[in-house]
């Protein structure tokens, strides 16, 4: 029996709230270059106080010295076993779903970034200069009319939408043609994760079948002409595909666990991230003060709450510390507005660590604070990875969290006679 059968089963549902408040890439290093992290940096005496109150410790996504992205980091934090067949989600059907487009089973859906290519073809820009959100909605615009005038010559039986997300993010969706073999999403990301090199052509991945490779040809010279469409463009002529995946199916946190659960995240990735996990998603704009006045709105409504705020991996991609830290800040500033709704258990912690000196995703440990009237308080008197590293809750793995939220507020039965 796994954990999450065992948890489900001992799940006893009662009135406590629980708050998982999410700062997204949160972690960071202490090198030679760089002797502090931005929990270091930043001024948070709101934080220090709830430190003082509280459980500390570190997440380890995924496993030790294993990168997470985004969808396995907030699966684990939501108590599912990232490296589990059945759930791995690939990021391209969570940002449809965050965008809240219906996807059938048979839908292959990618996640596209717009980028920039110089005259030779090759990568000088990932993001394609973090276009603004009119500006994806416009290519994506063009992208459409071009599927709509040439449906035919684009593919090899397939039927293309282009859906546009946030900033220089969008959507790609392939449907088999009625009639012909069905799609396989086992295809390769066509981002490099690196510049000066010229994006990956569409092909199977590494271990895939027949069937994916054959899903590769069809969809090949559609991938191949969008991507000559925009070729006059200034800043976005080009774009990457990341995450092929179809629609899984999972049991939802209120099936497994009795929770009314919801999301409040501006994202479209992490809201697909909560509707795969069977949470109510709650309109909100970006900021952190903008989800506190949805939450205020709704608290009556649901018995846990996912809270998420992604200016610190924003940042952290960025190399900028400064800002990093800045966001943390502008969140302490707005902590005693949550902490007046008393929630009975409040977690706060990072899906992964996004350093500022790698400006990537890490395979580093998560500080993890946890508040609640049956937490062990323990000696540390910040929200920091030093402090953390110190605290009573110790190392665990992110996909324990669940258990520990769901003890901490009293809806776990004994295990056991």
């Amino acid at each position: 029996m796994g954990r999450q059968e065992i948890l489900s089963r001992l799940a006893q549902p009662n009135e406590r709230r629980i708050v998982l408040l999410v700062l997204d890439g949160v972690g960071d290093l202490r090198t030679d270059a760089q002797p502090r992290t931005a929990l270091d940096e930043a001024r948070t005496p709101n934080l220090d106080r709830l430190a003082a109150r509280s459980a500390l410790g570190r997440l380890v996504p995924v496993g030790a010295g294993i990168t997470p992205g985004s969808g396995p980091g907030h699966l684990a934090l939501f108590g599912y076993e990232p490296t589990s067949p059945e759930v791995d989600i690939g990021r391209g059907v969570l940002e449809a779903l965050g965008l809240g487009l219906e996807l059938s089973p048979e839908t292959v859906v990618a996640r596209g970034n717009f980028a920039t290519v110089d005259a030779a073809g090759l990568l000088t820009d990932r993001r394609a200069g973090r276009i603004p959100t009119a500006e994806g909605e416009r290519l994506c615009a063009r992208l459409a009319r071009r599927i709509e005038a040439a449906v035919d010559a684009l593919g090899d039986g397939i039927e293309i939408e282009v859906h546009p997300g946030e900033a220089y993010r969008f959507v790609l969706l392939f449907r088999a043609a009625d009639g012909t073999p069905p799609l396989d999403p086992g295809l390769a990301d066509t981002d490099p994760q690196r510049l000066g090199v010229a994006p990956l052509p569409v092909q199977a991945a590494g271990g895939a079948g027949e069937s994916a490779r054959g899903t590769a040809d069809r969809i090949a010279p559609a991938v191949a002409a969008l991507q000559a469409e925009l070729r006059d463009e200034e800043r976005a002529n080009s774009f990457l595909l990341r995450g092929f995946s179809k629609l899984p199916v999972l049991p939802g946190v209120g099936d497994l666990y009795g929770l009314r659960a919801a999301a409040l995240a501006g994202y479209p990735l992490y809201r697909g991230v909560a509707k795969v996990c069977g949470m109510e998603i709650v309109d909100c704009g970006k900021s952190f003060g903008d989800v506190l006045d949805r939450l205020e709105e709704r608290w009556s409504d649901f018995d846990y709450f996912f809270l998420h705020v992604k200016g610190t991996d924003m940042a952290g991609e960025d190399g900028d510390l400064a800002a990093k830290a800045g966001v943390i800040e502008s969140v302490d500033v707005l902590l005693p507005r949550l902490l007046d709704l008393g929630p009975d258990v409040l977690a706060i912690t990072g899906d992964h660590s996004t350093p500022a000196p790698m400006k990537a995703h890490s395979w580093h440990p998560v500080p993890l604070l946890l508040r609640s009237e049956n937490c062990f308080v323990d000696e540390c008197a910040r929200f920091t990875e030093i402090e953390a590293i110190r605290g009573a809750i110790g190392t665990i793995p992110a996909s324990d969290l669940m258990g520990l939220l769901l003890a901490n507020a009293g809806k776990l039965a004994k295990f056991g006679a």
